[in-house]
């Protein structure tokens, strides 16, 4: 007999305190503020930064993060991340056992995906519902959300608990892969707390500096800075900076990824309420991405060819006693350590003998270049492992990818420029862009070839998957 399964809907903790508890009182203010707020600008924006104060002082500023937001976008689910103000506990939180109830109706979990996520990665998320209860600061975003999107997506609510980095940055590697089109993520923080209106500024352009860097080691270091400052009243220079932080690094270092600043304000610019003595400041920042992630990663012929050295030692290894590689991939720099997807295709005697690699990496490029050289010789399924008498007349490629970006008409892929990446449910296949210039098929054929005989989705099961196009730098041993 299957056990049903209780669901715990969330109540509301801080409605008619931060926001209108009835339903048409917060329809019109919402109204009013988005029509204060800043139109949309932004074009492809797969993050907002949002302030999480009463709307009274900090609801326009969050309107106009949310109006950056495409209000016909198909979003999947929803990300919304913030750093719990109330309780300390370790990893993260995702609240997975019901929806959150709300002045106009509910805003339905994406429970399953939650539940996923706790499941798959226990040492740093979990599903306690406790730390939720009286949180404001994903609470707040909701109503924004629900106004401008109308209720047509899921969302993932999760609290940070940790002050640690390092747990940041292992929560931002897992959510990574679902930074694209189709989801959107939301996180939630107030900047500087309690100093007094002028210090608040100047503060507050220093922090917004380091996050429009896009370099969570910057922002780390700026707010060490920050507090050493000995400003006068000041509590802290960012209370989110975890779920910051964790965005920024799913972002790091990426240049495909823009932060837009959209508008500044803090609490001593409020109507009615201002008081220049003790302020928190607020900012709206936009994140977007570059449009058919055109390759941004400019290697230099010297890189290449360590990355080639590497990738041939790595396979040589397999054969004599385990040695050193010639480079620590951790200690590189440049173009080596860029964190991004790439293959390593592998001919001998001009047929293919291997081919592995990842569509997008947390590692740098040369780590990722000496692990997939070893899959394409080890562990490509379609060969037997690479034998040591093969290695003289083996021929080494390796293809950096960019990043991915969804089209919605085929026409946009560009053959022998664009490589295929196809995505159904579970199953997916993926063709470098050499495949369109070796084989010489057409379109369909390249589509159709990958969804059978990669995806496993039958020849027309591109045509109602999800299709990502890439370009790729591509270069081989002589």
């Amino acid at each position: 007999m299957t056990k049903m399964r209780v669901q715990y809907d969330r109540e509301p903790a801080v409605a008619g305190q931060f926001y209108p508890q009835h339903p048409d009182q917060l329809s019109n203010e919402l109204e009013e503020l988005f029509t204060a707020a800043v139109p949309r600008q932004c074009e492809h924006v797969r993050a907002i930064i949002s302030p999480h104060a009463g709307y009274a002082f900090s609801g326009e500023v969050a309107a106009s993060a949310f109006n950056q937001i495409d209000p016909d976008g198909p979003y999947e689910r929803v990300f919304v991340i913030g750093s719990s103000h109330q309780v300390r506990f370790e990893g993260a939180s995702v609240y997975c056992d019901g929806d959150f109830l709300m002045p106009y109706g509910k805003d339905t979990v994406d429970c399953e995906f939650g539940n996923a996520l706790v499941l798959n990665h226990p040492e740093l998320f979990s599903s306690d519902r406790y730390p939720h209860r009286g949180e404001h600061t994903l609470e707040v975003q909701l109503p924004f959300l629900h106004h401008l999107l109308k209720g047509n997506y899921k969302i993932v609510p999760i609290l940070l608990g940790s002050l640690l980095p390092t747990q940041c940055k292992h929560i931002a590697t897992i959510l990574k892969p679902w930074m694209k089109e189709g989801n959107l993520f939301v996180i939630s923080t107030d900047f500087s707390h309690y100093p007094e209106y002028e210090d608040a500024m100047n503060l507050d352009a220093i922090t917004a500096e380091a996050i429009l860097a896009n370099n969570p080691e910057l922002l780390i270091e700026t707010l060490k800075e920050n507090a050493e400052r000995k400003i006068p009243q000041l509590y802290t220079s960012l209370c989110g900076w975890t779920a910051v932080l964790t965005l920024l690094y799913m972002t790091a270092h990426e240049e495909n990824y823009l932060y837009t600043p959209i508008q500044y304000k803090n609490s001593g610019d409020a109507a009615v309420y201002g008081d220049h003595e003790r302020v928190v400041g607020y900012y709206a920042i936009a994140v977007t991405e570059s449009l058919k992630g055109k390759l941004d990663l400019d290697l230099s012929e010297q890189e290449k060819e360590l990355l080639l050295r590497e990738a041939r030692h790595a396979i040589e290894c397999l054969f004599v006693q385990a040695g050193q590689s010639p480079l620590k991939p951790l200690e590189c720099s440049g173009g080596l350590a860029a964190l991004c997807g790439a293959f390593v295709t592998l001919r001998h005697k001009g047929r293919l003998r291997g081919c592995c690699g990842r569509m997008m990496s947390d590692k740098p490029l040369i780590q990722t270049i000496h692990e997939m050289a070893i899959s394409a010789a080890k562990h490509d399924y379609r060969f037997p492992p690479v034998l040591a008498p093969e290695l003289p007349d083996l021929h080494l490629e390796i293809s950096v990818l960019s990043p991915l970006y969804k089209i919605s008409d085929i026409a946009d892929i560009e053959m022998g420029v664009h490589g295929i990446y196809i995505e159904k449910d579970a199953a997916s296949g993926v063709f470098l862009p050499q495949v369109a210039i070796e084989t010489g098929w057409d379109k369909e054929s390249f589509l159709g070839h990958c969804a059978r005989d990669k995806a496993g989705i039958g020849w027309e099961g591109w045509k109602d998957a999800d299709i990502y196009i890439f370009t790729a730098t591509i270069f081989g041993e002589e």
